[in-house]
């Protein structure tokens, strides 16, 4: 597998945010979100190759973590990640799968964490028009979204920029029939101000409907920085 970086850190998004992880980061996306915070695994892959081995010696090597946590990039392209999960699992670590939802594999995970990419992540602008009209092609796979719901334990998270993009989580989540406590929305950015103005007005709209706020805990920790 092409890995970017692996690191310890905690987890920063979802109903796991605060628990101590290894994070391995695959290079290689098959969307290209207009606003991605690692462009270093899309808009310009960088990264070597990893054997398993190498991986599960890495991982073996930081004995106090118990979770695991696969993201990128999108792991899901990658045939090696099904052998990769179920020697994870074989180390007794929880696993957490951070996915867009377009690709299906068949893979040993604890939870799944989706966050289906919705309009306003279309590049349109940045782009040329083969990738955002690919991007916008790709970026909701309904049969796909469905089987995870339906295979794993999993949290769909959103990344909203304006209350304009609720009508579509809205929608979406409708189809699948996620549970309320499973919808997560996530301000846009990577700045702790201007994630701290979103997260004014988005905190009520998930009151008023049940779902999480998903604050981004590394950035307010870390900053805006790779190895967090």
């Amino acid at each position: 597998m092409r890995i970017s970086e692996v690191f310890p850190s905690i987890q920063g998004e979802g109903i796991l945010s605060g628990v101590p992880s290894l994070f391995i980061r695959v290079s290689g996306c098959n969307l290209r979100c207009v606003w991605c915070d690692t462009p270093y695994t899309s808009w310009e892959p960088e990264g070597e190759d990893w054997p398993l081995s190498r991986i599960l010696e890495w991982l073996n090597s930081q004995p106090a973590y118990r979770h695991a946590v696969l993201t990128g990039g999108e792991p899901m392209l990658f045939a090696e990640l099904e052998p990769l999960t179920c020697a994870i699992r074989e180390l007794g670590l929880h696993i957490t799968i951070e996915t867009a939802g377009t690709v299906l594999r068949n893979v040993a995970c604890d939870l799944m964490s989706i966050s289906p990419k919705l309009s306003n992540s279309t590049p349109w602008r940045r782009a040329s028009a083969e990738w955002a009209d690919r991007h916008e092609r790709l970026r909701i796979q309904p049969g796909v979204l469905a089987a995870l719901t339906r295979g794993y334990d999993y949290q769909l998270k959103f990344v909203v920029s304006s209350p304009d993009d609720l009508p579509e989580i809205e929608q979406l989540t409708g189809q699948l029939g996620a549970r309320a406590d499973r919808i997560l929305l996530m301000p846009e950015g990577v700045d702790p101000a201007a994630l701290n103005d979103r997260a004014q007005w988005l905190v009520e709209e998930c009151k008023q409907r049940g779902w999480r706020f998903c604050p981004r805990l590394h950035v307010m920790l870390y900053g805006n920085r790779r190895g967090v």
